[in-house]
């Protein structure tokens, strides 16, 4: 029986004849390269212990690459809740791998605290979580994998005909071939509003264009320090992440700890829990998401704490205001919670700049906003 339940809408991020197999319920063809191999896998919910889950169902394709359920992703086993939210996988191949930079600092890597260091590294850690897919070993997804004719044939055909000989080499197979996928232009096709303006094929707002130059500004707004890679502000193939770790403050989200059981008061180390890292002065920091798609993309922060965008670029300038107004949360009308690890705050950054008015964030949020892929483009009329 093949190993394929996939939505038409899903199958979109396949190809023409993947797609159609889907469509008339046949099984696809052996897939010829590894990414569309990749991408077979990615939608596969066979991988999983109770057939339900796969890739895709915490980094939905019709939702860029995100999960839209809320503020963590719920498990295969249909009980268990992340404490931390899905971020979204467009863009996540540029990231180099976790390494210390020329100046010492971690940078890098997949997952919020780094600790797969490649894409394929990364691919490799859901199908063996237990609150996520929840499989439990190696053995258990290849075995998987070979009750599907297509894999058998396909696995031998493009990493060697002794691929099935052991279930690590196997296993690495199949990461490997779900990053091939993600390395498409599928998951980074740069071609947002922000992109068409850069190439002279869109015009950009009054608004939008006060968002941007307020963005990549040093007098007005820290956004560039953490949220910028390229050298130049028009750099076409900007990711708009410094991919550092970076401690925020961000709050304690009470409501998601009242969902997943967790203690109210029990800390995400962050980038302290990647076993590479064992300095003290790392505890709390996460690293930098990508703002591509981050309109269409909510919530917000490591643990999904905010719904709204606005509140986002409110929070970050609550560091930078006086006013007792503009330390209220809107979302719930009562101050925004403390730095869970006040000790490794990042100050310099988060205090650069003056506090913005409400037309200087609302540039902001329309700004971010065009740094969407022109697929996801129809998501930004929810609002």
């Amino acid at each position: 029986m093949p190993a394929f339940r996939l939505s038409v809408l899903a199958a979109l991020t396949l190809g023409v004849t993947t797609l159609a197999a889907v469509v008339s319920g046949d099984a696809p063809d052996v897939p010829r390269t590894k990414a569309d191999l990749g991408a077979l896998l990615f939608h596969d919910v066979n991988l999983s212990t109770n057939r339900t889950q796969s890739c895709a169902s915490c980094h939905d394709p019709a939702y860029g690459f995100a999960d839209p359920h809320g503020m963590a992703s719920p498990g295969d086993d249909g009980l268990s809740l992340g404490d931390r939210n899905a971020p979204t996988a467009t863009y996540a191949a540029l990231s180099p791998a976790f390494h210390r930079d020329a100046e010492g600092r971690w940078t890098g890597g997949q997952f919020l605290d780094g600790r797969a260091a490649t894409l394929a590294d990364q691919a490799g850690g859901p199908p063996l979580n237990p609150i996520e897919m929840g499989m439990t070993d190696k053995a258990a997804v290849v075995a998987r994998l070979r009750e599907d004719p297509v894999y058998e044939a396909a696995f031998p055909s493009l990493f060697g005909a002794e691929v099935w000989d052991e279930a690590d080499s196997a296993y690495a197979a199949m990461t490997q071939a779900i990053a091939a996928f993600e390395e498409t232009e599928v998951f980074a096709p740069f071609d947002s509003k922000y992109d068409r303006f850069l190439r002279g094929d869109a015009e950009l707002t009054k608004q939008e264009e006060l968002g941007r130059l307020l963005f990549f500004s040093q007098q007005f707004t820290n956004c560039n320090l953490c949220h910028q890679v390229g050298r130049g502000q028009m750099d076409p193939r900007e990711t708009f992440t410094d991919y550092r770790y970076h401690n925020i403050g961000v709050p304690q989200n009470g409501p998601l700890r009242g969902l997943n059981g967790i203690p109210p008061d029990q800390v995400d180390n962050g980038l302290l829990d990647n076993p590479a890292v064992t300095d003290p002065g790392e505890r709390g920091k996460f690293r930098t998401p990508t703002l591509r798609n981050v309109a269409v993309t909510g919530p917000y922060m490591h643990n999904g704490v905010f719904q709204d965008l606005r509140t986002v670029i409110l929070f970050y300038n609550r560091y930078n205001s006086k006013s007792a107004a503009r330390q209220i949360n809107p979302e719930t009308g009562a101050p925004f919670g403390p730095p869970p690890i006040p000790g490794t705050l990042a100050q310099e950054e988060l205090t650069h700049g003056p506090a913005l008015d409400d037309e200087r964030i609302d540039a902001l949020v329309a700004f971010l906003k065009t740094l969407t892929d022109a697929r996801y483009e129809h998501l930004l009329s929810r609002d």
